[in-house]
């Protein structure tokens, strides 16, 4: 019997029969079908990881290893909490941020019940002041705060003296009630900003409802409202909690000479001579799982925010009428943003404008020299300006790039693990700055990368800091955009990366800028993070703010704080003018 030719095996169409192995590909169709783009997937994920994982990690191994030996220990977390003075620093911070949350709390629901389901006036004029509070340097508000409420020569306390002839002033801010008044009213605009998008989403159909039965306004309010934005309301209460706890500048103005410890000024004493970098980590840890476990309640409350209506629409949206309830409702608004905004202003202004601070607005009072000093005259001062902007916009840039690569690789499903890759963009929002930076330190500041003080750790920190908020305007923007007008280009000729730049950067512009400038923003300010790995030559202005207070240079911290601050405003207007007035919030979901 002749055998078939080889090409004829198997079914009489030539396929193989089944069970056998298909011939293995050739080794130049293998290259031929390989994408090259796969190789840029690969590195931008490695640039994920050395920017995230290893810091991480290095901080976790770091607090079980003895620096000596390299051998597992615990007694870096020995020394890291054996002593009782650094379980009350702990202890100070827990309660420190339970009392802010409370403060916040009570201020900030009454104020987005009122802009948002009232017909109370001025609903404008209390955002824009309340955005004024947000972008303001929490540091830079206690540097304003003690000009008006130290003990002894501030604004308010001596002018109470004057009015009452009384021998001590009213307020004194160097206190622990001191430090939670000016972290609060520099954080309760997070719970502002959650709570007013809840009850701006609440439907007017079971208050009507409510008032049929005869019940009360705030009866109604009380039982019907705010329960349905609960969940909002205890999800911003925990991201205000863990900004409090987590903050740098204000303890350090406001604690440190109140000699009231906390965790963040207690992590800057490790690293005071002889630095213990080993039990900054090991002390650094719990702090790390607080924020992890708080944050993971947080996005569960957040999962099960909402409500439902037996209609399944949305229903209308009325505003409550007030009286003349609506004008005493402003006023308490007012209050706040004055306490916050009008008042620091105002005293930071003058200080900065000011011979001495504490002479007021007197005649000769007057003077520029305080800016003169900072442009021309101080050299660290003026490199600190050119450092801070120079970092921050090439730290937005990475971020940028990077999470644009990282977003358009999850959602083009181009490399396994996605989610993976999510997770690690949005981890550094659960990571306080201060611990990140001590990441950043045990990781870098050695051999062989010896990046300590560097301009390059500066901008890698800042990027991987902020990477969360540039991931998720990312993700959202890439979402918006159908894959079929990228498939059109390759169809074309055209290759994936000629398809990014042709067709998914253009269409992405705005939505890009405004990732930038969310990123650029917070950059320009940051302290906890720039505070351990700044070097002589990489002081940024946050930084060289907080040398010239402890100097007692005030005038010129004031001038200083105020170029960054005016700076930070014309940034957010020109966010306006670009991307329309939401662009905050809008970019930011």
């Amino acid at each position: 019997m002749s055998r078939a030719p080889p090409h004829r095996r198997g079914d009489p169409c030539g396929r193989p029969r089944a069970g056998t192995r298909p011939a293995p590909i050739e080794p130049h169709r293998q290259l031929r079908s390989f994408d090259p783009t796969t190789l840029l997937w690969w590195a931008l994920v490695a640039i994920l990881v050395i920017l995230v994982v290893h810091p991480l990690a290095r901080l976790v191994i770091g607090s079980l290893v003895d620096p000596r030996t390299g051998a597992f220990t615990l007694a870096n977390f020995a020394a890291a909490y054996g002593r009782t003075r650094y379980l009350v620093a702990f202890g100070n911070s827990l309660v420190m941020g339970l009392a802010v949350t409370a403060l916040c709390t009570a201020v900030a629901v009454p104020m987005a019940w009122a802009v948002s389901r009232t017909d109370m006036p001025g609903k404008t004029l209390v955002r824009i002041l309340t955005l004024g509070a947000f972008i303001t340097p929490p540091y830079l508000g206690a540097l304003a705060w003690i000009l008006l409420a130290g003990p002894n020569a501030g604004w308010l306390n001596t002018a109470y003296r004057a009015i009452t002839g009384a021998d001590s002033g009213l307020l004194d801010i160097f206190t622990f009630p001191g430090l939670v008044f000016i972290i609060a009213i520099y954080s309760y605009p997070y719970l502002f900003v959650f709570v007013t998008a809840a009850l701006e989403t609440v439907s007017s159909e079971m208050e009507d409802a409510s008032a049929i039965l005869g019940a009360a306004k705030w009866r109604t309010t009380l039982h019907i409202t705010l329960p349905l934005a609960l969940p909002a309301i205890l999800g911003g209460a925990i991201i205000t909690f863990l900004e409090a706890i987590a903050l740098f500048g204000s303890p350090a103005m406001i604690a440190i000479p109140a000699r009231y410890n906390v965790v963040t000024t207690q992590m800057l004493e490790f690293f005071s001579y002889p630095v213990r970098v080993e039990v900054a980590q090991a002390y650094a840890l719990p702090l790390l799982a607080v924020t992890v476990a708080l944050y993971l309640l947080q996005q569960h409350l957040i999962g099960r925010r909402g409500h439902v209506t037996m209609t399944g629409k949305g229903g209308e949206r009325r505003t409550i009428a007030l009286g003349r309830w609506r004008w005493i409702a402003l006023g308490g608004c007012l209050f706040v943003c004055t306490l916050s905004v009008i008042l620091p202003f105002i005293v930071i202004a003058q200080a900065a404008f000011a011979k001495s601070w504490n002479r007021g607005f007197q005649h000769g009072n007057f003077t520029l020299d305080n800016f003169i000093v900072i442009l021309f005259e101080r050299q660290a001062t003026l490199q600190s300006m050119v450092n801070t902007f120079w970092f921050a916009a090439a730290a937005a840039s990475l971020a940028l790039g990077l999470a644009l690569a990282i977003a358009y690789i999850v959602h083009r499903k181009l490399m396994p693990w996605g989610g993976v890759l999510s997770f690690l963009c949005l981890a550094p929002f659960v990571v306080p700055g201060i611990v990140l930076a001590i990441g950043f330190y045990a990781a870098y500041a050695a051999w062989p990368f010896a990046l300590y003080g560097t301009a390059a750790i500066m901008i890698l920190a800042f990027a991987t800091r902020f990477l969360p908020i540039a991931y998720a305007n990312s993700a959202a923007a890439i979402r918006g955009i159908n894959p079929e007008m990228e498939e059109a280009v390759r169809i074309l000729g055209g290759g994936r990366l000629t398809a990014i730049r042709r067709v998914v950067v253009p269409l992405l512009r705005r939505s890009l800028i405004g990732a930038w400038l969310l990123v650029f923003i917070p950059a320009t300010r940051e302290l906890s993070t720039a505070i351990f790995l700044y070097g002589p030559d990489t002081r940024v202005m946050s930084v060289m703010l907080l040398n010239l207070a402890d100097e007692g240079a005030l005038e010129a911290a004031a001038a200083l704080g105020l170029v960054l601050l005016v700076a930070i405003l014309v940034i957010v207007l020109a966010g306006y003018s670009l991307l329309g007035r939401d662009f905050m919030v809008r970019r930011s979901e």
